[in-house]
């Protein structure tokens, strides 16, 4: 193994590997920040550039760009609430009302520091056990990926805020909306009435982005006259405190975003999702979870970093995508005539290992680079609206054409943010609605995958031993918080005790007066 790392950063450390993974990192935050393209469309736009280099080279720049991608799209998801791809959309519940806060910066960092953490978790699990997890990956069926996405489905409660009825319609609307097109497993178009442009569905990006982009910017219009934040550089500046709270939220978002990102196409959108659903449920700070929690960034980030990571163990040791982006990388493995697979790591170790040093090595770029720049980027909130708004609407515009080289996006794209105009003036959750259009097609999949496999049979998932011990799992996060806070209730109010005497402080290490000061 030590030989095998050696080898690795050998490789990667070259000067010429060394300038690709920096141009890398940078070409992928700046295309993560572009609402619309993501890691999937950056890659696939760069991979013809690098043809004419060594393959090991236009390896670590290509995962270069997907996991600086993932930064990017965050900064995106807290300044303007436009996630740049659906890994986001959990950050963007509690980042950017951080950011409306005046912490944008404390965000940034936060989630800066929870994606390093848990990309070098990950990445030091990913060398440990790659080829043993990717193993026992193969025995995840049809049966245990419709019990996984029942527990994708169920972090929409989480979702929901305040109001669970209302958050469950807008789940239901996202849901009804990514049946529109071919369905899965049939040849057979559904609620298309005619269209051409409506049968390969309702892309869920361009609706992500009409929703969330256009949506609050016609909000803020319509509020009228409103001002710029104004704060304090110290509030936009992370304290150590802050890191202290947040750093059991990271441990859990890397260790589920890990778990669910070695699943062959599940993806890190789902162990986003999940990971900040699971905070939600356990964390002692529950209460402020879609108003600006500092630990529900941190979990989504970690969760969504971790799963980046890990899925390339399926990529690498099965040749099995491990979602979107890694399936396009998969292609690139295959043009530069490297064939991945169990036999991957023997035959060509070089190739292997530096790709995986690489991302430590990129990693800490991006944490150098992107740290200190936070408050930077949060100083894009002083700007005055009348030029941010502009700019929002052409890039959200340009972002929304360029999924699909289609103009049909544009109308989709006005028509969402029309909807998401109301669902903020009638206060109606967002995010439910696309964690219905994201999840829809992959359970309607597990779903037919497992009536085939079951002979319609849908009991299935209770009679398998890994889809249960799934489904008990997640009604475990479900319930035993709500159940134990109950029972905590029961104990009746805490006498109170005399004042104290002097200032107490918070745990943001503010004086505040206590009732005895009055």
């Amino acid at each position: 193994m030590l030989e095998n790392i050696a080898l690795g950063f050998q490789t990667s450390l070259t000067p010429e590997n060394l300038l690709w993974c920096f141009i890398g990192v940078v070409l992928g935050t700046v295309i993560g920040m572009l609402p619309g393209l993501g890691a999937t469309t950056g890659v696939a736009i760069l991979l013809p550039l690098t043809l004419s280099m060594e393959p090991v080279t236009a390896l670590i720049m290509l995962a270069g760009i997907y996991y600086g991608c993932q930064y990017g799209g965050t900064i995106a998801a807290v300044l303007i609430a436009t996630p740049g791809d659906a890994n986001a959309v959990a950050t963007v519940v509690d980042g950017y009302a951080l950011a409306r806060k005046g912490q944008a910066g404390k965000a940034l960092a936060i989630a800066a520091i929870g994606s390093f953490v848990a990309a070098i978790l990950s990445l030091v699990l990913l060398m440990l056990i790659a080829a043993p997890i990717a193993t026992f990956a193969l025995r995840f069926g049809p049966a245990e990926m419709l019990a996984i996405m029942i527990m994708g489905l169920l972090t929409i409660i989480s979702f929901s805020g305040d109001n669970l009825a209302k958050g469950l319609i807008m789940a239901g609307l996202g849901i009804l909306l990514s049946t529109v097109g071919m369905s899965s497993g049939f040849a057979e178009s559904r609620f298309t009435f005619g269209s051409v442009n409506l049968l390969g569905g309702i892309d869920f990006v361009v609706v992500m982005i009409g929703v969330f982009a256009i949506g609050e910017v016609v909000s803020q219009i319509g509020t009228g006259g409103v001002e710029p934040i104004r704060t304090r550089m110290r509030d936009m500046v992370i304290r150590f405190s802050d890191v202290k709270a947040s750093f059991s939220a990271i441990l859990r978002g890397s260790g589920i975003g890990f778990a669910l990102g070695t699943l062959p196409g599940a993806g890190s959108t789902l162990a986003a999702l999940v990971g900040y659903g699971v905070e939600k449920q356990v964390s002692p700070n529950r209460k402020e979870f879609g108003k600006g929690a500092i630990q529900g960034v941190a979990a989504a980030e970690s969760a969504n970093n971790a799963a980046a990571n890990a899925n390339f163990i399926p990529t690498l040791a099965l040749g099995v995508p491990g979602g979107t982006t890694t399936a396009v990388l998969l292609g690139a493995f295959v043009m530069y005539g490297v064939q991945p697979g169990p036999l991957l790591f023997e035959n060509q170790p070089g190739l292997v290992w530096g790709l995986l040093t690489s991302f430590f090595i990129g990693n800490v770029i991006l944490l150098v680079l992107n740290l200190p720049l936070a408050p930077a980027f949060a100083q894009v909130l002083r700007m005055r609206y009348t030029y941010l708004y502009p700019a929002i609407i052409f890039f959200s515009m340009m972002g929304a054409f360029a999924v699909q080289n289609n103009l049909f996006a544009l109308p989709v794209l006005l028509a969402a943010g029309v909807g998401g105009f109301f669902m903020k003036k009638f206060d109606y959750p967002t995010a439910p609605l696309i964690l219905g259009l994201v999840l829809g097609p992959m359970v309607e999949k597990a779903l037919v995958q497992t009536s085939s496999f079951a002979n319609g049979d849908l009991t299935v998932i209770f009679t398998e031993p890994l889809s249960l011990a799934i489904l008990v799992a997640t009604a475990l996060i479900m319930l035993v918080p709500t159940v134990a806070k109950r029972i905590a209730g029961r104990g009746g109010p805490v006498p109170a005790g005399p004042a104290p005497a002097g200032p107490a402080t918070t745990s943001d290490d503010v004086p505040v007066r206590t009732g005895a000061e009055e």
